[in-house]
């Protein structure tokens, strides 16, 4: 009899996870999947809702809604300003809407970049026509005449003509209380992502897994995690003996033609901080040592500047290479914009190529010129 496997959830994680199961198994098994929609990455729903991505392999009836309600001209208010409602802001103003953005937060991007980070985000989206309130308690949707009338604790109501709701996301445990899982913040697991169940995984967004910068245990809530989670996983369903590093917190975005990114522990108040800023570009870096470590980094910069694009990679890979910077830290205390130079100097490239999720050269799926 074929092995049989039970993918429960058809996103990022649950398609690695079957992807590699085929890749990987020896025989052919049965994989039966089982999820509210066909599988496919939400990450790509920006893409659809300013129609650069047609409609005909996706199951999307929240983001069609959206497109027909969203006219040249209307109002669209996003409650929540956080790296959600960042991946799909541009989307909403290429579809001609005026949109406002409000949250409770005293600054918007409360979980990606630092205040000054989010000064210079909030001024930039202001000159490209976005409202931006943060610091607000919404307190009340109600209709108002074929409109929403949005109220607050303080400050005055605001009409909309559509409303979204971008507040970030909640762990769905519900369904496993009584099971016998092991469950903290999510489904606790070990080095090769098992639970305490041992033909049980998880992956992706309910997984509490390794921390490659702090050691301890977390819920990466981000697509890099749930993609290499589900490549784990899936390897180790098909009969291999694979475990995980850990993973990288990281969130980039785009905000009109404004990259912003952050990676690893970017908000670690105990780590020795190294920042420069040119508001008038705007461009912002903000560099975190643990000792001779860079374990967390913020960089904001235009997209059009080829530096910023550079840096972003190359930042991810210093924080998450672990090299020791000891020769350099100096150098970027007085030039933390002079990223390119210690990235080479350090040898970071050559301590990140040998590393690869399953410890083998990555493979393209059947029919695709991708390596995954």
């Amino acid at each position: 009899m074929a092995t049989r496997h039970l993918i429960i959830g058809g996103g990022t994680a649950g398609m690695n996870a079957m992807r590699a199961i085929r890749e990987e198994e020896g025989e052919r098994s049965e994989i039966t999947l089982v999820s509210a929609e066909k599988p496919y990455s939400r990450m790509v729903l920006p893409y659809y809702l300013d129609r650069s991505i047609a409609e005909s392999h996706w199951t999307l009836d929240q983001c069609r809604n959206l497109i027909a309600q969203t006219k040249a001209g209307s109002h669209v208010v996003m409650v929540g300003a956080g790296f959600i409602s960042f991946t799909i802001l541009n989307s909403i103003l290429a579809l001609g809407a005026k949109l406002t953005i409000v949250e409770i937060a005293p600054r918007i991007l409360p979980r990606m970049i630092d205040a000054t980070g989010a000064d210079l985000t909030a001024r930039w989206l202001k000159q490209h026509g976005v409202d931006v309130r943060a610091g607000v308690q919404l307190t009340k949707i109600e209709d108002a005449r074929g409109r929403k009338r949005l109220s607050f604790k303080t400050g005055p109501d605001i009409l909309a003509d559509v409303v979204i709701m971008a507040t970030g996301i909640k762990t769905n445990l519900d369904w496993l209380k009584g099971s016998g899982i092991t469950i903290n913040r999510g489904v606790v697991v070990d080095s090769h992502l098992r639970t305490n169940e041992p033909n049980v995984y998880a992956a992706g967004d309910i997984a509490e897994g390794l921390d490659r910068i702090s050691g301890h245990s977390e819920i990466h809530a981000i697509e890099p995690t749930a993609q290499e989670h589900g490549r784990v996983v899936g390897s180790n369903m098909a009969g291999r003996d694979v475990s995980y590093h850990g993973s990288v917190l990281m969130n980039i975005v785009e905000v009109c033609h404004l990259d912003i990114a952050s990676f690893g522990a970017w908000d670690d108040a105990k780590a020795e901080a190294v920042s420069g800023l040119k508001p008038d570009r705007p461009a912002y870096r903000k560099l975190l040592f643990t000792g001779n470590r860079l374990t967390g980094a913020i960089i904001l910069g235009p997209s059009k500047d080829i530096w910023t694009t550079n840096d972003v990679g190359m930042l991810k890979g210093l924080v998450q290479s672990g090299v020791s910077l000891a020769r350099f830290k100096d150098h970027l205390r007085r030039n933390p914009f002079d990223v390119k130079p210690v990235f080479i100097a350090s040898n970071t490239t050559s301590a990140l190529l040998p590393e690869t999720v399953l410890g083998r050269p990555s493979k393209a799926p059947a029919g695709t010129p991708v390596a995954v």
